[in-house]
């Protein structure tokens, strides 16, 4: 699979000649295709092992107290997860466009992460600007790349010991072209030796990680025309900056 910094490479030799751009993008649709192809025909026996577990769970109940039973069920479910992300960051670049009302599009993702740590201790604010500009937006692409990010603050607020407080807090900012959302968290932080590779696929820092979240979230920003950069301290915290461009016309 193609890294982030190949496809910035790519990206740069497209933009040299239009022989070149038709070339490579016959070949990057090539290669979705066979990575499309490839989970497809993994996916239909994960199913049907998945129903299959299931069907000897009603019929023989008593294996639930086997040892490893628990386990099995848990790399399946690691595995089908992985097949959704693995399909997600395969087709990050597709985006189906619309006018999006970034107000009205930044309170219901705030609501939504809301409700979802109400049986948490975390204190979650948030700070959106008034007359935000509507942007030109995949918006359930956007939402998953948004709700990630916060995710993944919230993973690292709630290794904090019982004596610190976790928050995470969701800002943003416009000028004439960009709108910038910041999303900050003062949990465990970033090595500084493994910033330059998070947005790498299957690196992963976390426990269960697929290693393919953040490289979702950075195609999906990218294909949008936008960029995304973090900044961490070890230990004290870290703040993920995702800008979009603000267009004129569809």
């Amino acid at each position: 699979m193609f890294s982030v910094t190949d496809y910035d490479k790519l990206q740069q030799i497209m933009e040299e000649s239009p022989d070149k751009k038709e070339l490579l993008t016959r070949l990057l649709e090539s290669h979705r295709m066979e990575v499309s192809a490839i989970s497809h025909e993994i996916r239909n026996p994960l199913t049907l092992v998945y129903s299959t577990l299931q069907l000897i769970e009603a019929q023989h109940p008593e294996v639930l107290d086997f040892h490893h039973w628990d386990s099995m069920h848990q790399d399946i479910e690691y595995m089908s997860q992985l097949l959704d992300e693995l399909s997600s960051y395969n087709n990050g670049e597709k985006l189906s466009l619309a006018r999006t009302d970034t107000t009205v599009f930044l309170k219901t993702l705030v609501l939504s992460f809301a409700s979802s740590i109400l049986d948490t201790n975390i204190e979650f604010t948030s700070r959106i600007a008034s007359g935000l500009p509507s942007i030109i937006v995949d918006p359930v692409k956007l939402k998953q790349t948004l709700l990630n990010l916060l995710s993944n603050a919230k993973d690292a607020v709630l290794s904090l010991s019982d004596s610190e407080s976790p928050s995470i807090r969701l800002d943003t900012e416009y000028n004439s072209h960009t709108v910038r959302i910041s999303i900050s968290d003062n949990g465990s932080g970033i090595d500084t030796k493994d910033i330059p590779f998070i947005f790498d696929p299957f690196v992963t820092y976390k426990k269960n990680g697929t290693g393919l979240g953040l490289a979702i979230t950075r195609r999906i920003i990218t294909a949008h025309g936008g960029s995304i950069q973090v900044k961490s301290t070890l230990g004290k915290g870290t703040v993920f900056t995702v800008s979009l461009p603000v267009q004129k016309n569809p």
